[in-house]
């Protein structure tokens, strides 16, 4: 039976459930960099499968009240408002993690149907855990942004998944997000996040209430792939003023998934924008990303 009460409790205690506390202790850490703007700090992706951290990417999304709050105004909540989100490094604890800011109001938007990009909802349609909260409305709020990210991803596939039981369309689902992004994963990257908790994705595709497409499913697909991947562009070059040692993320990132050798040479890294847009076409040639 389609339930959002049902979905709203089954997010509820996955958002719950515990982290590593090394996870915990960065995540508040973190929290710390914005003060009083910190709202909540979400953990998610790879990491969360892992028992043993060192030497990972950990990946943190900050949830904040709003920009000019969390940066006093100037370049950066300027970035983060219009081409959100702003993505810095950072190490605590012998652990190095990066994480993604955006306002509490634009974190529910790009959960929902309305969103211009696949970016937030398909990676929150996946598991991820409250590895910090300020206060339980925070948590709550978390609770209702997450929960638009399955129904979202699900309306969004199943027109494209005809004759597919549950775990296709959430396999289509993931195979057409990777496709609107400039992505290193391997091509079956989709089927094993599905087949790592099978139960987990029948369950929430069961209780989901499916959000009305605004626009024909294929159209938006189409819609989603263009803009995806100029906001890719735009968003790495943004992220090459914020993240130091980006060229060497990217390189570390893109070998990790797709089984890639790239070396970062020295004057990548003394001009990391010249770097990063000389390295992008070789890697979209061999495949390296797509």
């Amino acid at each position: 039976m389609r339930d959002p009460a049902a979905l709203s409790d089954l997010v509820r205690g996955e958002l719950a459930a515990p982290v590593d506390p090394r996870a915990a202790a960065m995540a508040a850490a973190i929290a710390a960099t914005v003060g009083d703007a910190a709202r909540a700090v979400l953990f998610y992706g790879s990491c969360l499968r892992e028992s043993q951290l060192d030497g990972l990417m950990l990946d943190f999304y900050l949830i904040v009240s709003d920009y000019r709050a969390a940066y006093g105004g100037g370049w950066l909540a300027f970035a983060n408002r219009v081409l959100p989100p702003n993505v810095f490094p950072f190490v605590h604890d012998g652990l190095s993690a990066k994480y993604a800011v955006l306002s509490e109001a634009d974190f529910r938007e790009r959960c929902g149907i309305g969103a211009g990009d696949v970016s937030v909802w398909a990676r929150f349609a996946q598991p991820s855990r409250i590895a910090w909260a300020v206060d339980e409305a925070a948590r709550e709020s978390m609770v209702a942004s997450v929960s638009g990210a399955a129904p979202t991803l699900l309306a969004w596939a199943m027109p494209m998944a005809a004759g597919e039981d549950a775990l296709g369309v959430w396999r289509r689902g993931f195979e057409l997000t990777y496709s609107c992004e400039l992505r290193a994963e391997r091509g079956d990257r989709a089927a094993k996040i599905v087949a790592q908790d099978p139960e987990r994705y029948r369950a929430f595709a069961k209780v989901a209430v499916l959000p009305a497409l605004p626009v024909d499913a294929a159209a938006g697909w189409d819609r989603f792939r263009r803009r995806g991947k100029r906001l890719s562009v735009l968003r790495l070059t943004k992220a090459l003023t914020t993240f130091s040692g980006g060229v060497d993320y990217l390189a570390w990132k893109i070998n990790r998934h797709a089984g890639t050798k790239i070396e970062v040479k020295p004057w990548q890294r003394r001009w990391p924008l010249v770097g990063a847009l000389v390295l992008l076409p070789r890697l979209l040639r061999q495949g390296a990303v797509r």
